[in-house]
């Protein structure tokens, strides 16, 4: 173990996947309660545009899929607010279109890019010395304005009425939310790839609602079971030399399904923290 640790690489992925970790469970707290599960998988779908877009035009793929993301997530919110048609069903059209628009710009390329397949399905141990300070700049921003706005965000993630009705403005926060999250989803895809980044913002935070219904016990528990899935998949994958993206998001699911068995729903107790 101590030797695994003298590895540069390993120190800059392990570092990389625990600020990753922790950052998804904090996020996905909001996106599991407020039923957003959707929305960051139509998202983390649309980066893949995003980053085909960088590799097209020569620039980093984290700025243009982060610009893509954005895009996208107040195209979603815009058409389900303004557009008078369903949340998923905006998200349906814009996963579907930015799909297309990457498999378009991947035709206009010469040649593959082996890069571009690691942003795909991730790349945890290929994270570079700027890639780690990308994400520990984007990911200082997400969680300073989740820190300003708690009690905002915490508010409309509940009871969006009651935010309008004392003079907060729900529909601006509500975008502020879908920006979080898109951040959140771009600086999180070299871990565990465009494919299965949504589930490493779902699942954690599904686990610790399996277990509590006090918001910030649940932020917590969801933070140990994120950090825990992507530190400890990462260790199992170098050891049992598997995809790293995928040994992560099937520990988070074990987490998820551990917690679902112990849950004291389960057993009709009371939750941890829940009002009596």
């Amino acid at each position: 173990m101590v030797e695994l640790l003298g590895y540069t690489f390993m120190q800059r992925a392990l570092i990389s996947g625990a600020l990753i970790g922790a950052l998804c469970a904090v996020i996905g707290v909001y996106v599991v309660l407020k039923g957003l599960s959707f929305i960051g998988a139509g998202i983390s779908h649309a980066s893949f545009g995003g980053v085909a877009l960088g590799f097209l035009l020569g620039v980093n793929p984290v700025l243009t899929a982060v610009v893509f993301c954005l895009l996208t997530a107040w195209g979603i919110g815009w058409a389900s607010r303004k557009g008078q048609i369903k949340e998923d069903t905006a998200v349906g059209i814009f996963f579907a279109s930015t799909m297309a628009l990457g498999i378009l710009l991947i035709g206009l390329m010469r040649g593959y890019n082996t890069d571009l397949f690691g942003y795909l399905f991730g790349s945890i141990l290929a994270v570079t010395s700027q890639d780690l300070w990308v994400t520990i700049g984007l990911g200082a921003v997400v969680l300073s304005v989740i820190g300003l706005f708690f009690k905002e965000l915490l508010l409309i993630t509940f009871d969006p009425e009651m935010a309008e009705i004392v003079g907060l403005p729900a529909e601006k926060l509500y975008f502020l939310l879908l920006s979080l999250i898109a951040i959140t989803i771009v600086i999180s895809i070299k871990v565990v790839g465009i494919v299965l980044v949504s589930a490493l913002i779902v699942t954690p935070a599904a686990a610790a609602y399996q277990l509590t219904e006090d918001f910030r016990r649940m932020m917590v528990l969801s933070v140990v079971f994120g950090v825990g899935s992507t530190v400890g998949g990462l260790l199992l994958s170098y050891w049992l030399n598997t995809a790293s993206g995928a040994t992560i998001v099937l520990l988070s699911t074990l987490f998820f399904f551990t917690a679902a068995a112990f849950s004291p729903r389960r057993w009709h107790r009371p939750l941890l923290n829940s009002p009596s």
